[in-house]
């Protein structure tokens, strides 16, 4: 198997899964956790959106995140943005990174929208102008990538047009986004290397969720196919509101145990993400989808027994 052995992990949790919960997170909570994001290691972290808070009621205190949390060297603090007023906050807040979406579902698309995904992201040109002004760097995500409940299958051509229209109005980082949780293996491979292949200028991010358990197998296939750059979400916390039974996202601790395995360098510690995620139940009072919260690292499975205690067992 060939993969490449070292990846940036962007977490994800304190936007994209704590925008899913019931409850909102008191900003001094929310200051914490990305607080000891940064110490364990990650150099990425997605810290709210600058949406309406009637709509999103969770992220409403984002931009006082942005004020209070101290600023570190090499740390990227990003934010999702939905269209010019979003840019203004992120400014005056601040916030140095903003992040665009439009569906690759046309149907979804045309029917909140009136717009096709390309006619979304050609409307985003003052947005690109306006963050390029300010000193703010912006990059595109496309959601429903893989499929979705309004299309089933999504044809690459149509992910091709929105990307295109992405690099028309300057934006060259481009997240591939399986909100609806349907990415298999092989899909993410084969549209990973063709992505790469007719378009190299793009910086390429992937994020899954793991809606039917595959979300940990897409990062690696996504990691066969050469790419270094993925979401996730402490605890597993998030799922797309939007899609009948949807779990979490891809679990962060789940995603380090694995590549600490594998001997793949994420530059993240492993006992620290653990640490954030169980603080992170506490703080919600309720369990994850987390494999690590509830079975541990497998290196703590090794135990040394004393001599004479160690006894034949069979397994019928």
């Amino acid at each position: 198997m060939e993969y490449t052995k070292k990846i940036t992990l962007c977490e994800v949790g304190l936007r994209d899964g704590l925008q899913s919960e019931k409850s909102s997170l008191s900003t001094d909570q929310k200051v914490e956790l990305a607080n000891d994001v940064v110490k364990a290691g990650f150099q990425v972290i997605e810290l709210g959106s600058f949406v309406s808070p009637k709509a999103v009621p969770q992220m409403a205190d984002t931009d006082e995140v942005f004020r209070r949390l101290p600023k570190y060297d090499g740390v990227e603090y990003r934010a999702l943005i939905a269209n010019l007023r979003g840019v203004d906050r992120a400014a005056e807040c601040g916030c140095k990174k903003v992040k665009l979406n439009v569906s690759a579902s046309r149907a979804h698309n045309l029917a909140n929208l009136n717009r096709t995904p390309e006619e979304s992201v050609a409307g985003f040109q003052a947005c690109v102008d306006k963050a390029n002004e300010c000193g703010i760097g912006i990059s595109g995500s496309i959601s429903m990538a893989f499929g979705s409940p309004w299309d089933k299958e999504i044809p690459i051509g149509d992910v091709k047009k929105v990307v295109e229209a992405y690099l028309n109005v300057g934006i060259t980082e481009i997240s591939l986004s399986d909100a609806a949780g349907v990415a298999f293996p092989s899909q993410v491979y084969d549209m990973g290397q063709e992505m790469k292949r007719e378009y190299p200028q793009v910086k390429w991010w992937f994020h899954f969720h793991n809606t039917r358990g595959l979300g940990i197998a897409n990062i690696l296939a996504g990691m066969e196919a050469g790419f270094t750059n993925f979401d996730a979400s402490f605890a597993g916390v998030g799922g797309c509101p939007f899609v009948p039974g949807a779990a979490g996202n891809v679990t962060t601790e789940d995603v380090l145990h694995m590549c600490s395995q594998m001997k793949v360098d994420t530059g993240i510690d492993l006992d620290q993400a653990i640490a954030i995620s169980r603080k992170v139940v506490q703080m919600l009072g309720h369990s994850t989808d987390s494999y690590l919260l509830r079975a541990g690292k497998a290196s703590e499975l090794i135990r040394e027994l004393p001599k004479g205690q160690i006894k034949n067992q069979t397994t019928k």
